[in-house]
């Protein structure tokens, strides 16, 4: 009878113990599961969850602050994860979030990893849905490996040829490196480029001083710069020159034409100029017209004072007189 009341005793005791342990147990793992506590509800859109499953964490910058609720396949391309989050992050989190899934460590379980916006953004809102950022997965990480090192391949397929065509002096390069007669020629033709670059520099600050030599407010130069109709008068004339100088030419060819005729005898001036006895003549007879004129003057005078034509000449200075009078 005592044996068998020591051993419902420690039935007893182990029972109790046992369920005091299991409740400790449910209430942790309720709590680490956001059973108990208050919680609301966000969600975040994935085009791959990456073996993402129930009850994995979600961490906000790095702590733990729910845990994964419920995944629903929307599509073939469209996973909408919900989330149960701590009450208590509500006034810390913004709409501007960003989730992304990754692992715990190395070969830990998945987790979601929410970031914070740079920018300011409005308080987030139980039931809303914060943006996603899709990590390249493993495979296709092998993928884009596998393509790079076929490229790279290629890559120094095609540069062990280059470098063996170099070597055997083909093409520019090979010439350049293994022809030191033209290395020497290209050495010499850069010597001259950078020759004509400083004299291109020095006929350029030049003309800087030209240009800053100008006076724009008074110079002939910066008005026919600045104002255009004065660039079409000044145009204008140069065309008038340009006219004028063809017509001066014309007139010099035929003066060069008559001094050339007169030079060689024709024409009545190469004769007045060479026929000294023409002049002589010329001058007499210019003589004998002065000497007629002035006899003429001398007869008038005496007509004047003749009775018989005196009364006529009076009678002319009378109406003479007359017509000044009138006039004035």
């Amino acid at each position: 009878m005592k044996t068998s009341n020591t051993q419902k005793l420690s039935l007893g005791l182990f029972i109790f113990f046992t369920t005091i342990i299991l409740v400790i147990a449910l209430y942790l793992i309720g709590n680490k599961q956001n059973l108990f506590g208050h919680t609301f509800r966000i969600s975040a859109v994935f085009n791959n969850v990456n073996g993402l499953i129930l009850g994995n964490n979600v961490r906000y910058s790095g702590i733990n602050i729910g845990t994964v609720k419920n995944i629903v396949m929307i599509n073939d391309s469209t996973i909408c994860v919900d989330m149960v989050i701590e009450d208590k992050m509500l006034i810390h989190m913004k709409k501007n979030a960003v989730a992304a899934i990754g692992s715990d460590g190395l070969v830990g379980s998945m987790v979601i990893n929410i970031v914070p916006g740079k920018e300011v953004s409005e308080a987030l809102k139980p039931g809303d849905t914060i943006q996603s950022y899709n990590k390249t997965s493993t495979t296709d990480m092998l993928e884009t490996l596998n393509t790079t090192n076929d490229n790279a391949a290629k890559l120094t397929s095609d540069l062990l040829k280059i470098t063996t065509a170099i070597k055997e002096g083909k093409g520019t390069i090979g010439m350049l490196i293994e022809d030191a007669e033209m290395a020497s020629e290209v050495k010499q033709t850069i010597v001259n480029l950078k020759i004509a670059s400083s004299s291109a520099s020095a006929t350029i600050k030049e003309l800087k001083h030209i240009i800053d030599a100008v006076n724009y407010d008074k110079s002939m130069a910066a008005v026919l710069l600045s104002d255009p109709a004065s660039a079409n008068q000044m145009k204008s004339v140069i065309t008038n020159l340009e006219k004028s100088s063809e017509h001066i030419d014309g007139v010099i060819t035929n003066l060069n034409k008559v001094v050339l005729e007169v030079k060689n005898g024709k024409g009545t001036v190469n004769y007045m100029i060479k026929d000294t006895i023409l002049v002589d003549n010329i001058d007499e007879t210019m003589k004998n017209i002065k000497e007629g004129s002035a006899r003429l003057n001398e007869n008038m005078e005496a007509l004047k004072h003749n009775f018989l034509f005196r009364g006529y000449f009076r009678k002319l200075e009378k109406q003479k007189l007359k017509d000044e009078k009138n006039q004035n």
